[in-house]
Formats: structure tokens, sequence, C-alpha cells
């Protein structure tokens, strides 16, 4: 009985140890994003956009992000949020000075969508399907996904150039990994 109990919490260990979605690394920078498909884990980098992810969490502790759709989704790109009306020029009302780095935009890259002025993002965000190096230096980044990009991958996509969606999916809920118990 003690082999049996001693090897049913080594595997447990190991289980907990592999996901990456069951533990964060720095969970106060570390988003759970929920869509109806699955779990999406997004690290944060405040070593590369500081304002951006203080006000990415401000917003996420407000269930700001709760029940918006992604209202612009091209295939092969990226999929957008973060709208609250769900048409592509809505947001916080809180516009962010840009915080463009070196960093490339690659597959599962979380950035900041903006109008053509370089410090109008405000509350939208994408997530990049594919390599997207024409963004880089031009947009911030904030974020990774480490995990459940599968789930991105299955978002509705939209028609033509622009992406909208008719129907779109939305997202669940959107939590900071340290404030979940």
């Amino acid at each position: 009985m003690k082999i049996l109990l001693q090897s049913l919490f080594a595997c447990a260990l190991l289980v907990l140890l592999a996901c990456p979605a069951a533990q964060a690394q720095d969970p106060e920078n570390t988003l759970y994003l929920d869509l109806a498909s699955g779990r999406v884990v997004i690290e944060m980098r405040p070593d590369l956009a500081p304002k951006h992810v203080a006000r990415i969490k401000e917003l996420v502790r407000m269930k700001f992000y709760d029940g918006i759709v992604f209202h612009r989704v091209i295939d092969g790109f990226m999929a957008q949020t973060g709208d609250p009306t769900g048409t592509g020029r809505g947001g916080s009302g809180q516009n962010l000075p840009a915080e463009f780095s070196n960093a490339p935009f690659k597959r599962g890259t979380v950035g900041m969508a903006r109008a053509s002025a370089p410090n109008s993002a405000d509350s939208q965000f994408f997530i990049c399907f594919a390599p997207a190096p024409f963004l880089d230096g031009q947009y911030t980044v904030w974020g990774q996904v480490t995990s459940g990009m599968e789930f991105v991958d299955k978002i509705k996509k939209g028609i033509g150039q622009s992406g909208m969606v008719s129907d779109p999916d939305k997202i669940i809920r959107l939590r900071v990994a340290a404030d979940v118990k």
C-alpha cells in the first residue's frame, strides 16, 4: 500500500511539473485566457512593456475582457480582441504610450493593437497565428502564449482583408494567474 501511494504521489508531481497551465512561472505576470475550446496561458513581458502589462492587469482585474469578442480574425495572421463595442473602434478610454522593442512578432506573440498614431493603444490586443515580421518595432509586444495555441487556432476566422467576424467567438474569462484559487 505504501509503495502504491508513493507511486501515485510521484505521478501526480510529474503531471504538475510537466503541465505549464497547471503551474505558472510567475503567477503575477501570467494570464489565463479561457475560450470555449480551452485555456490559453500567456506569459506577460513587463521587461518589454511595463506600462502595457500594468494596464492589461488592471483591466483584467476589473473583468473588462470577460465576454468581449474576437472582432477581427485574419487566417494566417492574427486574432484581435479587447473592444467592448465589438466594432474595432472601442476601448477602455485610456491611451498608452508606445513601448516598441526588438522582440519579434512570431507565432503566439501577444501585441497591442493601435490606430495609426504610435501612442494610441488602449485595450485592444492581438495574438499572432504565424510570424509577422512586418510588425516588428512598430507595435508593442507585451506577451507570449506558452500553452493553448491549439485553442487560439480554433477561433472563428473573419472574411475578406478586414477579417471582420460575424457571430464571433468571445473571451469567456481572462484572469491573472495569481488571482486564480
